[in-house]
Parts: structure tokens; C-alpha cells; sequence
């Protein structure tokens, strides 16, 4: 799994999955070992055109538990139909067939899952897969119509060629987005109605034809604040750099490669966020540009390069920072974290600072995990050992949250 959707803490969450006959059902496989690494426990349903291609025994053996297959096991549970809507806290359907469309939207209940998903409380997450014909098919349309209407969450299927060598839409969508979709059913949304800014990812600062002026940020720690935020029901926007994570399409991306068009972008993002993090290592300096050629080597061994300050993105945003919005700082320090991460709070107007360590294997850039030194403006410190910056992420937007 990418570094940065990799969220634990779902201890004490379920999720239950439906299966239908698709020759994506295997995927549902790999669906279960993702839910499961979260810590949250999976139950599963299959079809019975899913047991064609997939077997209950290989979900089983994945962990999940219970599997149910026919409406009318063999034992004593014969309320079965009624178990995720009493226990799961979200249920997921991928794949959904183009059948088992037709039946939610009409309210079937003629076997094990469309029962199920009749019982179920809550917004179903449905991700399709069928034929690209199937799927423009006029009554297919009109069925994933009605249940958009109905609240549930719709993942339009992918684009390509499918297993029957046909090309269009209707292939399974990427499991990360099924995923992260299916965790964010999970997720208390108590950033509901709040709109977020991530400045993530390094800055590059061109210099001549091919050479820059830049830093190894990966730009993980932003993403993880970006998937974070939206996990938890922000709507997300995220001012990336070059080189950064993949994101979901559920987050608007704005692309960037310079520190102007970085500040250009949040500058214009800002006035309608409530919180902004920044995450990114944007260049304080760019080089004066030698030109669109390439600088040769000359004789000599020598050669200097000027260099004219950048705009402090954090610093002129925190200026204008209205009253609701709230901002968290990033300060990567080489040393004394402590001291350079209070500075930056006061100066900075920022209402949280998280310092962390760089230039060691386990903190900082190109790391999947951080130490780090968390201030607010009340006066709150905390330091943190060496953990995931997903982790990160979810314990900082905690903190923010009680501000």
C-alpha cells in the first residue's frame, strides 16, 4: 500500500463487503487485506456468481469473518441478512454487478446481499464493474441514477479495456479510491463542512536549461494531511509540488513547480479555506536565471551563482489570516527544533507549529515516518518519538481540532 494511505487506528471498526460475480471479485481480495491492515475487522458476502470466480474459504483466510454465502445457511444463524446492518459501521459493495445494481435500486431482497443491503442503516458505498455495453445500457443508467439520489456513494467504474477485450467504461475503479472511499464510511466526519489547504512537496527553482535549485521533500507528509483531512470529511484542496504522492481524485490537486506559482496558488485558495497546512519545503532563495540554454563548463573551476529571496508563503498568508481560519506550520530543522519551531509560531501567526527532525533515515524527507516537536499558540508542547506521518497527520488535525 502507498505510505501515505497507510491509516491504522480502525481498532473496534467494521466494515462489511459485498462480492458480486465479476471477474474483479479477486480484487475484493486484496480490498480485505487493506481494510485489515487498518485494524478495522471485515466481514464479507458473496454472491452466488461470485463464488464462480472467488472462493469464501480464500476471504477466510484473509481474516474476514463471518463470509456469508447462501440466504439460507446451513446453522443457526438465520438472521444473518440483519448481522452488518446491526454490527458493520459501513458496507461496501466492489464489485457490483450490473444485476446487483438493478436490485438496490429497486429495493430486491432475493438473496444473502441485496437483503443485507436492504437492512443496512447507512449510505452504501458501491463501486461497479461489467461490460462497457452493459454499463451504458439505458436501464443500468437509470439504476445508478435512482441510487445517487438515495445518498449512497457511487464510484463511477474506470475506463480501459475490460476482461472481455472491449474498450470504455466499466472496468472496476482503482482500488485506492474503493478504499479510501470505504475507510472514509468508517471515519467520524468531524471536519464535515470545513474546506482545507495542503501545501505539500519540494519547490524547484530553475537556474539554466536543466538545472534547478531544489530539496529532496517527497511531499508524504502533506499527503498524508491531504487523505487525512478528507478521510475525516473536509473538502481537500492540495497545492502540490513536483514529484509528489499520488492523490485521489477526491481531492482537487493544483499543480505547481515554482515558489511563486506555489504562493500564486495558495494565495488564491486562501480566502475561502478554514484551515491551511503547510507542509511544503518551498525555497526561501531561486537562483537569477542564467537562461533557457545550458551552461557549459568553462575553463576554469570556478562559478557563482546569485540568488534573490522567495515569497514566505506561510508568513504572508498568516498575515491575512481571518477570524475561523486556522493555520499549522511546518518547520524542518536539522537542530534545535524546539526553539526554531516556537519562533516560527510567533512569527508566522500560525496557530500550530510542527517541528521535525531532517536529514536522518527515520525523520523527515523522503521518510515514511517523523520526530516531532508539536507547539500551539495557548502554549501546548508535546514531542513525539519516531511514527508513521500518517500518524502524524491524524494526531495533528486532533490537536487542531480542540483549538
Amino acid at each position: 500500500m502507498l505510505t501515505h494511505l497507510a491509516f491504522k487506528g480502525f481498532l473496534g471498526r467494521r466494515l462489511h463487503l459485498g462480492i458480486c460475480g465479476s471477474i474483479a471479485a479477486y480484487k475484493a481480495l486484496d480490498l480485505v487485506r487493506m481494510f485489515r491492515d487498518t485494524g478495522a475487522d471485515v466481514g464479507a458476502t458473496l454472491t452466488d456468481s461470485a463464488r464462480q470466480f472467488v472462493t469464501p474459504l480464500s476471504f477466510e483466510a484473509l481474516g474476514a469473518s463471518p463470509v456469508f454465502t447462501a440466504m439460507y445457511p446451513v446453522g443457526d444463524d438465520v438472521f444473518g441478512h440483519l448481522t452488518p446492518g446491526e454490527a458493520a459501521h459501513a458496507m461496501l459493495i466492489a464489485p457490483a454487478t450490473a444485476t446487483t445494481l438493478a436490485r438496490l435500486a429497486n429495493g430486491l431482497g432475493d438473496d444473502m446481499l441485496s437483503c443485507q443491503a436492504l437492512a443496512f442503516p447507512a449510505p452504501l458505498v458501491i463501486a461497479p464493474a461489467m461490460n462497457p455495453r452493459m454499463w451504458h445500457n439505458a436501464a443500468t443508467q437509470e439504476n445508478w441514477a435512482r441510487l445517487k439520489t438515495r445518498g449512497h456513494v457511487c464510484i463511477e467504474p474506470g475506463c480501459g479495456r475490460t476482461a472481455c477485450m472491449e474498450e470504455g467504461q466499466g472496468r472496476l475503479a482503482d482500488l485506492n479510491e474503493i478504499y479510501l472511499h470505504g475507510l472514509r464510511a468508517l471515519t467520524p466526519q468531524d471536519l464535515a463542512g470545513q474546506t482545507v489547504m495542503v501545501t505539500l512537496g519540494p519547490t524547484r527553482e530553475q537556474w539554466d536549461g536543466v538545472r534547478f535549485w531544489s530539496n529532496p521533500s517527497s511531499g508524504t507528509m502533506g499527503a498524508c494531511f491531504a487523505v487525512a483531512a478528507w478521510l475525516r470529511g473536509a473538502t481537500v484542496h492540495a497545492v502540490s509540488g513536483p514529484g509528489t504522492p499520488w492523490l485521489p481524485g477526491m481531492i482537487t490537486r493544483h499543480a505547481v513547480r515554482t515558489a511563486r506559482e506555489m504562493f500564486e496558488a495558495a494565495e488564491g485558495l486562501w480566502p475561502s479555506m478554514d484551515i491551511g497546512v503547510f507542509t511544503a519545503a518551498v525555497a526561501d532563495y531561486a537562483p537569477v536565471p542564467y537562461g533557457s540554454e545550458k551552461f557549459k563548463k568553462g575553463a576554469d573551476d570556478g562559478l557563482t551563482v546569485q540568488f534573490t529571496p522567495t515569497t514566505d508563503i506561510l508568513k504572508t498568508l498568516g498575515a491575512t489570516k481571518k477570524d475561523g481560519q486556522r493555520i499549522v506550520g511546518f518547520a524542518a530543522e536539522t537542530s534545535a527544533v524546539q526553539e526554531n519551531a516556537l519562533k516560527k509560531l510567533r512569527a508566522k501567526n500560525a496557530d500550530m507549529v510542527v517541528g521535525n527532525i531532517v536529514g536522518r533515515p527515520d525523520s523527515g524527507f523522503q521518510s515514511p515516518t517523523n520526530e516531532v516537536f508539536v507547539t500551539d499558540r495557548n502554549g501546548r508542547q508535546e514531542e513525539w518519538p519516531v511514527q508513521p506521518k500518517t500518524e502524524v497527520a491524524w494526531r495533528v488535525l486532533d490537536w487542531l481540532l480542540q483549538l
